[in-house]
């Protein structure tokens, strides 16, 4: 499948997997490959994220990012619902890190089973580079770019289709942004 992939596409396949080594992850998830969209330049992704506001505010989406990584990975309509049944999440975060120290819950801390070298890729990125595929075929692009890849992190259900839509970042408004045929729109 990555021989599919355009030069952008593949670089941030790289900086996830480099997002995940600083953050000292097990796994390389659909988080760190929007921590990779984040830091791209020059790429139909990056431009479709300027379009939409998204640029100015990336360290507002890494914030939220974070936030939900300290919470477990729990989106906030999770933390709300559980807010409803009375579970104070914020309230279990501090006591869990008060007694096990800031980021307990992240999951970021390395398994003592793992095998040294990079982390491998965990089923929330497997899925949206699947569904990358899947994008690019249904708009009949030849190859997948990382336009594709910001656009299946949109439909897929999580955290970083929360935090890109609390930033303006929706399905709907990147299919506005890069056109009908994946041509941005000048």
């Amino acid at each position: 499948m990555f021989e599919r992939f355009t030069k952008d596409a593949r670089a941030v396949v790289q900086g996830a997997v480099e997002c995940a080594e600083r953050a000292k992850a097990s796994t390389v998830d659909a988080e760190h490959l929007l921590l990779a969209l984040l830091e791209r330049e020059g790429s139909r992704g990056s431009f479709a994220l300027a379009a939409l506001g998204a640029g100015e505010r990336k360290e507002s989406v890494r914030q939220a990012l974070e936030d939900a990584r300290r919470r477990a990975g729990l989106s906030q309509a999770e933390t709300d619902a559980l807010a409803g049944l009375g579970i104070d999440v914020s309230e279990i975060v501090a006591r869990v890190e008060e007694a096990h120290g800031v980021g307990a819950m992240s999951g970021g801390r390395t398994d003592k089973g793992r095998r040294p070298g990079r982390p491998g890729f965990g089923r929330g990125a497997k899925d949206v580079l699947e569904k990358a595929l899947r994008v690019a075929v249904a708009r009949r692009d030849r190859h997948i770019g990382d336009e594709h890849i910001l656009l299946a992190l949109t439909v897929r259900p999580g955290v970083p289709a929360e935090v890109l839509a609390d930033h303006g970042v929706t399905h709907e408004s990147l299919t506005r942004v890069l056109g009908g045929e994946g041509e941005a729109c000048a």
